[in-house]
């Protein structure tokens, strides 16, 4: 049988071009376009395939307007032997959803579908950088019946099965995948390749093949604005409230320090407070007519990921806001929580006592760890029966692949990776409809500079938060709440992926979700490999701190750090109590994942770093003089203002 081999792959605008229309949503009708940075690891992986099956066919697939082509055509450039474009103007404004339906169903009229006399891969980047979701690779597999792994660092295609490093919170996951599936690339795989002379040469006079819904016998009802589950209702602009940074004085390590934390027990620069118009109330205009989209959905149903045998984290953390969204709705909204695993225990009892009225006990041998064909499976069935309104994942790793999996079960949006829930209305003002109540997920977007409201029209209305974000609920061992069993029914071919060994580093999943500080080394800490920066949180932790290290994405990119301690854009995004960024230079990917911590202090031997300003205190000088003395420092006692517990 021919193997195929197809890259999905999408041109995005360059963040620093895009702007603001007088709609208040983004406009990218003038901003230069390039390669997806994602999609371009998916793409050397797919190649990578070939090296071990050299007959196979490469093509890449994408969807956009016409200007694509120049990225295809660069994709053949680099060796792909096919490129396919899904181009119309009724497609424009649709979301991942919509998204992910048009491109399988291109994929589809191409010939791949499961069942056919033919083997294929999908391989697709992990994410876009202009929307952040990671929706469409599980979209994709969703509508094409595809087990898939995402989060994918390498992998390898031999004898009709895929072996795969799949990365998770703390570590990795080692596993095997029978093909036909769907793969989605972290950008820190092998390295793209650059296109050759002869693939250039290729690639001018190849011809992209263009589609438009009609081609592919796709309808317009699922697709472009009209047709997509959910909507951008607005896109507002983040400001920072950080003072500018208390710069250390002195002469030498010694003096530096000292300044250090003497600012520190002074505290920060006070932020210039502007005293605010008071907010006004969103008038109803008169004749329009209230619709309730609900039909009877009612509560709101999270997910407990259980991780090492304990509750998650973040899945605690979705609690808060789950509780507030009852409260604003009113009428005894329940809020329901599905834990799925093996040996529970106390687990149900744990989630009431945190805020849940109803836990959802799924309970099987084959679940003990996390596989998201039978848990989508049954989350599936939970939803059919108990008929949530909203739904709420943690933006985890497994919360991401499995929330838009779920969504394409329940012909629903998917809102991604938000700070911020709330009920509130909505008005159409061509059909003269106010939806209320409707939830409103607030997510970052474009770099982390601006905050787009995403409204959702079909139940149960789906959110993933970003860890972190949220507190955990002070647990009430005196609440009660109901704890009912529920056995789905859970096909066998939900088991063809295998998991052949899960490793967590010493850090743990959570570790830095829950540090209160965290010290993170950049390109300016290679010298020694980051041997200082560990040394700083080992000696906080022997001062009764809960601390842990991390780093920028170049250190990950240089092997000297693992990527699940990555922190940024494209790693993880963590709001210590103190953070303190040594040698890292502040790119807005990497201040894009700190820069909520409550405070940050900067070490670098340059004055002009970004990181400068986005810090509360700084220190410039050299690392290899400024930590010894640091450590020495926190060997005598100083723990940067924090109680050891």
């Amino acid at each position: 049988m021919a193997l195929t081999i197809i890259s999905l792959m999408k041109q995005v605008p360059l963040p620093s071009e895009m702007r603001m229309g007088d709609d208040g949503l983004m406009d990218r009708t003038k901003a230069k376009s390039i390669i997806n940075i994602d999609c371009g690891y998916a793409l050397e992986a797919g190649l990578q395939m070939k090296i071990d099956n050299p007959d196979a066919k490469l093509i890449v697939c994408s969807m956009g307007p016409p200007s694509f082509d120049v990225s295809l055509k660069k994709a053949i450039s680099m060796g792909y032997d096919e490129a396919y474009l899904l181009s119309d103007r009724r497609l424009g404004g649709s979301d991942t959803y919509a998204t992910g339906l048009a491109i399988a169903t291109m994929l589809k009229h191409l010939g791949y579908a499961k069942g056919l006399n033919e083997d294929f891969v999908i391989v697709a980047g992990r994410q876009t950088s202009d929307g952040d979701t990671a929706h469409v690779p599980s979209q994709v597999a969703e509508n094409m019946d595809l087990p898939q792994a995402t989060f994918i660092e390498v992998a390898d295609l031999k004898d009709g099965f895929v072996t795969a490093k799949r990365i998770i919170e703390g570590g990795y996951q080692m596993m095997k995948l029978p093909i036909p599936c769907a793969l989605s690339f972290t950008p820190t795989g092998v390295d793209p390749r650059r296109p050759s002379l002869e693939g250039a040469v290729k690639a001018r006079n190849s011809k992209v093949t263009v589609f438009n819904i009609d081609d592919i016998g796709l309808s317009d009802e699922k697709i472009g604005l009209s047709g997509s589950p959910t909507i951008v209702a607005k896109v507002a602009n983040i400001v920072s409230q950080r003072a500018p940074a208390k710069m250390t004085d002195g002469h030498g390590e010694v003096e530096l320090v000292s300044n250090l934390i003497e600012n520190i027990k002074a505290g920060k620069n006070n932020v210039e407070i502007k005293e605010k118009k008071a907010a006004k109330e969103k008038k109803r205009p008169e004749g329009f007519k209230d619709v309730d989209f609900r039909d009877g959905a009612s509560g709101i149903l999270t997910w407990a990921e259980v991780v090492n045998g304990q509750i998650s984290r973040p899945s605690l953390e979705l609690l808060t806001p789950a509780r507030n969204l009852a409260t604003e709705l009113g009428n005894d909204t329940k809020v329901m929580t599905l834990i799925i695993g093996k040996d529970l225990g106390d687990m149900p009892k744990e989630l009431i006592a945190h805020g849940a009225d109803e836990v959802i006990v799924v309970e099987d041998d084959r679940l003990q760890e996390y596989r998201i064909l039978p848990f989508a499976t049954a989350f599936e069935q939970v939803i059919k029966d108990k008929n949530p309104e909203i739904a709420l994942f943690a933006a985890t790793t497994a919360g991401r692949e499995l929330a838009p999996r779920i969504g394409v079960k329940t012909d629903g949006g998917v809102t991604a990776d938000c700070t911020a829930l709330e009920i509130g209305e909505h008005f159409d003002r061509k059909k003269k409809i106010v939806y209320a109540p409707i939830l409103e997920s607030r997510r970052p977007t474009y770099g982390e500079s601006k905050l787009a409201t995403i409204l959702g029209f079909v139940c149960p209305q789906i959110s993933t938060a970003r860890a972190g974000t949220f507190p955990v609920p002070t647990p009430d061992a005196s609440r009660k709440g109901k704890i009912e069993k529920f056995t789905p029914k859970l096909p066998e071919k939900d088991f063809v992926t295998e998991i052949i060994e899960t490793v967590i580093g010493e850090g743990g999943m959570q570790g830095l979700f829950e540090a209160d500080i965290i010290v993170a080394g950049g390109r300016g800490t290679t010298s020694d490999g980051m041997k200082m920066v560990k040394d700083l949180a080992d000696a906080l932790k022997a001062q009764g701190i809960n601390a842990e290290w991390a780093c920028s994405r170049v250190m990950v990119d240089e092997g000297v750090a693992e990527y699940a301690r990555q922190i940024g854009q494209t790693g993880k995004t963590v709001r210590p109590k103190v953070y303190v960024a040594i040698g890292i230079s502040g790119a807005v990917q990497h201040i894009a994942g700190m820069v909520e911590s409550e405070t940050i202090i900067a070490i670098n031997h340059n004055a002009k770093e970004t990181i400068f300003a986005n810090a509360d205190f700084g220190i410039v000088g050299d690392y290899e003089d400024i930590l010894p003395e640091l450590i020495e420092k926190v060997n005598g006692g100083f723990t940067f203002g924090l109680d050891p517990k």
